[in-house]
């Protein structure tokens, strides 16, 4: 039997032996901090991630500087036509010769469109985004510009690319082109041009699209007989190479060298991102998988 003080001393050191033996068996104590995530260094001279959640910044390099924009423009050239009232995805555009001498005037990429053919609004959408045809810009921007001429059309459809801009409050993002080859008067920021992604890709039809790694066309011909085009391949590489990637532009220029505006979904969580002014293709890819890492670590 223990007696006096040196009893109670004992049976004080057993209660806390006892209750200490518990709260490590049900986790109480509190665990040690996780340990932070490093920053990660990008060759890009600006990239922004967001939380696409709650739209929280998650990384930010020179995020608010304008700068040429290349074909990442092209986000906006799909919002606006897939934001008109009433659209039919399955009405027919006839490629004009206007559009085959744009893309050989400028060297522009291209679709590949043959003059006179009848092509639906879906396949040019795919037709903008997947190859990155400047011809399939040009197109659409004819198509659901309003006026007499085709300039006229093409000018009307620049503007209401630039009154959606500020209606989403992109305040650094200004176009004077359908594609992102400008004159000096394109130009946006890494976080506007994310912003801008998400939001366009509120559309179904634009999801389907961007994750798209080929698709094949069947175009009308002027004698109504089918041609099948040569398949179109999506120019982002990280469709094949980053697990969860769901889209969603590149873009690249003398001037805006190699971007990339992507997103990603893991976990049930999304990332959206953009990379401007990187060194080459390969590059941009490279810097948009460190920050998607980068973002899924931040968030958890």
């Amino acid at each position: 039997m223990i007696t006096g003080i040196k009893g109670v001393r004992i049976r004080r050191a057993a209660a806390v032996a006892i209750t200490s033996g518990a709260m490590l068996a049900t986790g109480a104590l509190t665990a040690a901090p996780a340990q932070a995530v490093t920053t990660p260094t990008i060759v890009a001279k600006g990239g922004y991630v967001m939380n696409n959640a709650n739209g929280k910044g998650l990384y930010s390099k020179a995020a608010n500087t304008k700068r040429s924009t290349g074909s990442t423009t092209k986000i906006m050239t799909a919002k606006v036509v897939l934001s008109q009232s009433n659209l039919n995805l399955d009405a027919k555009v006839t490629i004009q010769k206007a559009y085959s001498d744009y893309i050989v005037s400028k060297g522009a990429s291209s679709a590949h469109l043959i003059v006179g053919d009848k092509v639906t609004v879906r396949q040019l959408l795919y037709g903008l985004m997947l190859p990155s045809g400047c011809d399939a810009a040009y197109a659409l921007a004819d198509k659901f510009g309003t006026g007499s001429t085709r300039a006229k059309r093409v000018s009307n459809f620049i503007g209401k690319m630039n009154t959606t801009a500020r209606n989403l409050g992109l305040t650094n993002t200004h176009f004077d082109s359908f594609d992102g080859i400008g004159n000096g008067g394109n130009y946006s920021t890494p976080r506007d041009l994310t912003v801008l992604a998400s939001n366009a890709m509120k559309s179904s039809t634009l999801r389907t699209v961007v994750k798209t790694k080929k698709y094949t066309a069947k175009t009308i011909t002027k004698t109504g007989s089918t041609r099948t085009m040569a398949a179109w391949t999506n120019t982002n590489t990280l469709l094949s190479s980053y697990s969860g990637t769901i889209g969603v532009k590149t873009g690249s220029g003398a001037e805006a060298k190699y971007c990339l505006v992507f997103a990603a979904t893991r976990n049930g969580k999304t990332v959206y991102g953009t990379v401007l002014a990187s060194t080459n293709a390969t590059q941009r890819a490279t810097d948009a998988t460190k920050l998607l890492n980068y973002g899924f670590a931040k968030i958890g």
